[in-house]
């Protein structure tokens, strides 16, 4: 097979001086405008006056925020699946359907041809930015498997498919990639994740594969069904391991003995809304904003998100050290759209930040306002502090008559009492309220039930969510639905009481 990597390298380096000279809020504006200006006629930018905003402000002024629900609801339920000229130019080719892990619930995502191109130019800044910091590499001397979900897509209305973004990306390939591309179109449309891994283990070249891209917690099952024997990684020359969807670092120490020598990880932060950043530096120094990919980006301080009126930061007027809520506006026909995810900046230009949560990542059951990297940052430190490595994990709240607590499910072995006793610590010491419904009596301690190897994967499939860009949804806020997901992760230690139907307190 050619090696492709000379034909992207003379690119890379151009790109790479481009992207050193880019000013973030000129850059930002001007795309902002562009895309009012090819909005304008639409059903949704002559209902907010596109024609006649001039600038970040006005736009801000006239377009407010929305989720979305109120998308569906308001402009895209009536016309579905025909979504001709409404938020966006022309009709709409794909439908992207998101897993929507926080909330159970399936979201059904417009996809233009141009956010296409525009998820492909970032594809490429991956490599552009990986070729920088190690030039020697050859990623494209063999295939790159992506492992995805399956690339089959619905025809669900003339000239429109619906399906995983991983297979809108497949059929959106360009035919001069394909050959470094694996897996073949017969395993990548298997709809059966457990079949189609061991399809890959069985028939994947395996010296052939210099990159792999996926979600850290599919790519370890890969990995895992792959390996023959200690020492010996599955991929003998994979140069490039990008990963995202998930964090990092419960992963990072138990995918590391499958890589071989001289292999990098490079992190990405996609959503099926948008490619919004990458690593452009060393693991955990924070992904660079993709500024000019076809989405312009506002940010609200998180504490503000339900007001009336929040204040809407862009690359501007950014700040570091504060949570925001990633709000985008795309070639995809998304408007001041609230995706849902909590960032947090740490350098303004160029724009680079942390992934922190997702906006319904709280827990407030009993009004103690937990914030979702509150509580991860706690888990983490009471792991490292009695060396406990979980594999997979959750919590939520349930009930004990007037109290309650906080109960979290690990796939590990260790400690659970200790574990619990340091959680308890570690909350107390980030969050005030918390602190203070401790010390009152209205909450108990965190319970802590350890769980055997396999138990979330036999979680995620039987709630026929396994693989593809589905994700162990890590805080479920809901007690209903935290009492569903304990009762078939751990039977044994079911919940003693139902959920309370009243609301939280105050």
């Amino acid at each position: 097979m050619l090696d492709g990597t000379p034909l992207i390298r003379a690119w890379s380096r151009r790109r790479i001086a481009s992207l050193a000279r880019i000013d973030p809020a000129a850059t930002q504006q001007d795309l902002l405008l562009r895309l009012l200006a090819r909005a304008r006629e639409t059903r949704f930018g002559r209902a907010h006056g596109f024609a006649t905003i001039r600038d970040v402000a006005s736009f801000q002024a006239r377009v407010p925020l929305r989720r979305y629900e109120a998308f569906w609801e308001e402009w895209w339920k009536q016309d579905y699946p025909i979504l001709r000229d409404i938020t966006w130019p022309g009709r709409m080719p794909y439908i992207a359907l998101s897993s929507g892990t926080t909330a159970g619930r399936t979201k059904r995502l417009p996809v233009s041809a141009a956010m296409m191109r525009a998820n492909r130019g970032a594809t490429f800044d991956i490599l552009a930015w990986h070729l920088h910091h190690h030039p020697a590499s050859r990623p494209l001397d063999g295939r790159a498997l992506m492992l995805g979900g399956s690339t089959a897509l619905d025809l669900i209305g003339p000239g429109v498919r619906a399906g995983d973004l991983s297979g809108i990306v497949a059929h959106e390939a360009p035919l001069a990639i394909r050959p470094w591309l694996w897996p073949p179109e017969r395993l990548a449309l298997m709809p059966d994740w457990d079949s189609k891994i061991a399809a890959l283990a069985m028939t994947t070249p395996r010296p052939a594969i210099r990159l792999l891209s996926g979600t850290p917690s599919w790519l370890l099952m890969l990995l895992d069904r792959m390996a023959e024997a200690p020492g010996a990684p599955p991929f003998p020359r994979l140069e490039l391991l990008i990963h995202g969807g998930v964090a990092w670092p419960p992963y990072r120490a138990r995918i590391a003995p499958y890589l071989p020598p001289g292999c990098m990880t490079r992190e990405v932060y996609a959503a099926s809304e948008g490619f919004i950043a990458i690593a452009d530096r060393g693991d955990g120094e924070g992904l660079r904003l993709n500024l000019d990919r076809g989405v312009f980006y506002e940010f609200v301080p998180l504490g503000e998100l339900d007001r009336p009126n929040p204040t809407r930061h862009w690359a501007a007027t950014i700040e570091t050290g504060i949570d925001y809520a990633v709000v985008m506006t795309t070639v995809s026909g998304l408007h001041a759209y609230i995706i849902g995810d909590v960032v947090r900046f740490i350098d303004r230009s160029p724009p680079r930040l942390l992934l922190t949560g997702r906006t319904a990542w709280t827990l407030s059951a009993f009004g103690e306002h937990l914030q979702g990297h509150e509580v991860v940052a706690a888990l983490e430190a009471a792991c490292e502090a009695l060396r406990i490595v979980p594999a997979e994990w959750c919590c939520g709240p349930e009930f004990r008559g007037a109290q309650g607590r906080h109960h979290f499910l690990l796939e590990a072995t260790g400690q659970a009492e200790a574990l619990a006793t340091l959680l308890d610590q570690g909350l107390m010491g980030a969050n005030a309220g918390y602190a203070a419904h401790r010390r009152d009596g209205q909450m108990l301690a965190p319970r802590v039930t350890l769980l055997p190897p396999g138990r979330f994967e036999g979680w995620m499939r039987a709630t026929g969510q396994l693989g593809g860009q589905h994700k162990v949804p890590h805080i479920i806020a809901d007690p209903a639905r935290f009492a569903a997901a304990a009762a078939l992760l751990a039977p044994a230690a079911a919940l003693l009481l139902t959920p309370r139907q009243e609301g939280p307190p105050p």
